[in-house]
């Protein structure tokens, strides 16, 4: 059994010593040992995690940050939120596993999810519980709307993450991803992402003009595709929020040529940016919705596609996942969407967004700073050389560690991932978001400062 060093309490930031610590090391070298070379987050966050509760982990060395990773955002209502955890063990004691047999738990899920639509979108949608994660709902998103046209393409957007896998990965827009893969899924074409400030590519043009152009000219070299798939918000690609002009005229162009838009919420969904589905603050109405990550709050897997029901063409069988009954998610998953309406987090996160924003927005000054940018709480800061504008990403990679030795967790994304990302619990408080802020102003400032003397 791991006994706890220094066990400080869960309220605030505290390390001491080296990092690793010593246990850390220990256990870091057991994953070097035996896991994959695919692992991610502790080559640049090299730390072995204990306990966590609310906005905070401890580490086995007994080190406590403030984790604005929270999981990549699954913990909506952080970690071991009390009243999670007590649905969760009620809910162990009667069904685990239920593939998609219906069952209470199952029942109050999907009531909860689809109360938490329009009514009008209400009306008209179906739900498919897919395998346990994004990557699965995107997939099943797909299929069902190349079954539902009969046509093959897709159409994506430049910067865009829609998952790992071998079709999520066509769909998504890293380059370096796709490169040690062969043969990927045919038929995906890209278009520009039109965002809110600077172009991430540089056009100022607006992509929905330049699909719908592609799209109507017979001679535009695209087929009409089966599907039009984007997010509200880039997560992974570095933060880009996209205009609304741009996805109005996505939307108006798909739906005048009968192409199903599906929406990826899979980060941005179950509230994240301060309306429950972010495609809420642009006044449209996806065909489809993508939604994993946080749908139990808790950090149990879950996903589901919610789709028109003129797209339900697919026969008994067509897309299962022996995963998808998972009952104490379902659980979970209800008891967050009461909390979330008790305690009006999505109020909580638009405020504690609004303060984010303020308490980030003289870093603009720094010339390291290209743009601070995000949504609810769905930040990045992205970085690049003032001398040629090229991503910053040793600097980038610099702030997250000087982070992380003051007590906070952060991750990285974006081109040459040199945009320093933040995403808190839903519920987080502002005395938390004010040591978080300070230490990562505090960090950028740091790092910036001493790439400029080099």
């Amino acid at each position: 059994m791991t006994t706890l060093l220094r066990p400080a309490p869960l309220t605030a930031p505290r390390v001491s010593g080296d990092l690793p610590g010593p246990r850390s090391t220990v256990l870091l070298a057991h994953q070097e040992r035996w896991e994959s070379s695919a692992r991610t987050y502790p080559r640049h966050l090299p730390i072995a995690l204990a306990e966590g509760e609310g906005s905070f982990v401890r580490d086995v060395d007994g080190n406590v940050f403030i984790d604005f990773l929270a999981g990549a955002g699954v913990l909506s209502l952080g970690h071991n939120h009390p009243e999670l955890v007590r649905a969760v063990r009620h809910q162990l004691d009667s069904l685990t596993h239920g593939l998609d047999f219906p069952t209470p738990a199952k029942d109050a899920f999907t009531q909860a999810q689809l109360s938490m639509l329009a009514p009008e979108l209400r009306k008209r949608t179906r739900l498919h519980f897919c395998g346990p994660t994004g990557a699965n709902a995107v997939e099943a998103a797909i299929k069902l709307c190349k079954i539902a046209t009969g046509r093959g393409d897709i159409i994506s957007f430049q910067g865009a993450f829609h998952g790992s896998t071998h079709a999520t990965m066509a769909l998504s827009g890293l380059v370096s991803q796709k490169a040690p893969v062969r043969d990927g899924m045919p038929g995906v074409h890209f278009f520009p992402y039109t965002a809110s400030g600077p172009a991430p590519d540089g056009c100022s043009v607006n992509g929905a003009d330049l699909l719908e152009q592609a799209l109507r000219d017979g001679n535009g070299g695209i087929p009409l595709p089966a599907a039009v798939i984007m997010e509200m918000v880039q997560g992974e690609g570095g933060n880009f929020v996209a205009r609304t002009d741009f996805v109005r005229k996505v939307r108006e162009v798909t739906r005048s040529l009968g192409i199903p838009l599906i929406v990826d919420e899979v980060q941005t969904g179950c509230g994240r940016t301060g309306t429950w589905f972010a495609f809420e603050q642009y006044g449209i109405e996806p065909d489809v919705i993508v939604a994993s990550k946080a749908l139990s709050g808790i950090g149990l897997p879950v996903a589901l596609i919610l789709y028109d029901a003129a797209l339900d063409t697919w026969a008994p069988g067509a897309h299962i996942g022996t995963f998808r009954g998972n009952q104490l998610a379902f659980a979970a998953g209800v008891e967050t969407i009461r909390i979330i309406r008790r305690d009006d987090i999505l109020r909580n996160v638009r405020r504690r967004g609004a303060r984010i924003a303020d308490r980030l927005a003289g870093l603009t000054r720094n010339p390291w700073v290209r743009q601070v940018r995000g949504r609810g709480l769905m930040w990045g800061i992205e970085l690049a050389d003032p001398r040629d504008g090229r991503p910053a990403t040793e600097v980038a990679a610099a702030v997250q560690h000087h982070a992380l030795r003051h007590g906070l967790i952060v991750e990285r994304g974006g081109r040459d991932d040199a945009v320093v990302r933040i995403l808190p619990p839903l519920n987080v408080t502002a005395e938390v978001v004010d040591m978080a802020c300070s230490i990562l102003v505090d960090a950028v400032s740091a790092r910036a400062h001493r790439s400029s003397v080099h």
